[in-house]
């Protein structure tokens, strides 16, 4: 890609986004009734029953994307003013694929608890939050605090890219004839997405009421397991959840006998003969972006019978770009307080629908792809309604 067309059409633009006024002002008539005095009247309502502000302001289709800029893919700690563009790509999307109002709001701050206070003072202009590109352990801190501020706060880079997995998952082991209950699956990466995959994968029930058997996750450091003590109250969670056999070792270990290898880590860490040693009919979903864990020509050579990535230039995009309008749409459309694990799954289910017959080289979606939307935010709405998270 010739990056200088992207920087002249950022320049020509001066930004992808912009406030644009629902209705034209042609007289006085129009201005006394949208501002003053006309406008007292929704303050005042607004006043009297708090939840008026849904009906009468711009607060029920509008979602703040927060960045303090410490972990911006594939770019790093590039800080609150160079994340700007990112959260105007993100806030573009938003509108595009959603019809949604998203404003991105990139902090000077990157201290855990100055975030989470300016987040819920900003939070009466909202419908809901995105948290985007925020290192760990502070993003699951930071989520964690925000839950109960009355609007849905979602961090996409957890959430977002586990709901695409999950869906990916689904069609590819439909692909390859395999039961979700009997698969041993790999997960290289133990950083934000990498935490939230395992986590939504092991809360999981197929249509039978089967859960996920055997899943291991790895850090920097090897195998996550019950025998290690050097490493946080995040991964000391995840250890009790997973590696039933307490597993210890690196990759070339864990990966043997494995049928998914899902890497959310580091650019070449998966090699050829670690691909031949899992079982039959091995799928790879190699996220690492924008290089992946291993090439897909090198993972189809070495066995793979489906590969993935997290690059729009190769069959099989996973991308968390599948995932967040049609959550915030439903969220938003269900008035729901906060997004919950049913929410998240009917969202993995409904994108996995999308695609009735998947094949090795689509299993899901283009991202572009408007029809998702709908379908993904009419699941999402019907699980808030049916899980009982919106507000009274």
């Amino acid at each position: 890609m010739d990056f200088s067309k992207a920087l002249k059409l950022h320049k020509k633009l001066r930004g992808k986004i912009g406030v644009k006024a629902k209705m034209q002002i042609k007289s006085l008539k129009d201005l006394s009734l949208l501002y003053t005095p006309g406008v007292a009247d929704a303050s005042l309502a607004i006043k009297e029953n708090p939840s008026m502000v849904y009906d009468l302001t711009m607060k029920s289709n509008c979602v703040a994307i927060i960045t303090d800029g410490s972990r911006v893919l594939g770019l790093g700690n590039i800080g609150a003013l160079a994340s700007l563009p990112v959260m105007e790509g993100k806030a573009m999307l938003f509108n595009v694929l959603a019809g949604i109002d998203a404003f991105p709001i990139p902090l000077l701050t990157q201290d855990k608890d100055e975030i989470i206070s300016i987040v819920k003072n900003i939070s009466p202009v909202f419908g809901g939050i995105n948290l985007e590109d925020i290192e760990n352990p502070k993003c699951f801190e930071i989520e964690r605090e925000l839950q109960e501020i009355g609007i849905p706060v979602f961090h996409d880079d957890q959430h977002g890219t586990a709901i695409a997995v999950l869906a990916g998952l689904l069609n590819s082991l439909k692909v390859v004839g395999k039961d979700f209950k009997d698969t041993k699956i790999v997960v290289n990466g133990a950083g934000a997405a990498g935490q939230a995959v395992s986590k939504l994968l092991l809360a999981f029930k197929d249509k039978k009421g089967n859960k996920l058997n055997d899943l291991i996750v790895l850090d920097r450091k090897g195998i996550i397991s019950k025998s290690r003590t050097d490493f946080d109250e995040f991964k000391q969670e995840l250890a009790k959840i997973s590696n039933k056999n307490n597993l210890q070792g690196d990759l070339a270990t864990a990966i043997k006998g494995a049928d998914v290898f899902i890497g959310l880590s580091s650019p070449n860490v998966l090699k050829k003969e670690m691909i031949q040693s899992m079982n039959k009919k091995p799928i790879i979903f190699a996220l690492s972006n924008p290089f992946p864990e291993i090439w897909p020509k090198d993972a189809l050579s070495g066995g793979a019978k489906i590969v993935a990535t997290a690059r729009s230039d190769f069959p099989n995009q996973l991308n968390n770009s599948l995932v967040f309008p049609g959550i915030f749409r439903g969220a938003l459309d269900a008035k729901a307080a906060k997004i919950n694990n049913e929410m998240k799954i009917a969202a993995a289910l409904a994108l996995a629908s999308c695609i009735k017959n998947p094949s090795a080289k689509k299993i899901l979606p283009e991202g572009i792809d408007k029809s998702i939307v709908p379908i993904i935010a009419k699941a999402v709405k019907l699980a808030a309604i049916s899980s009982g998270v919106v507000r009274k």
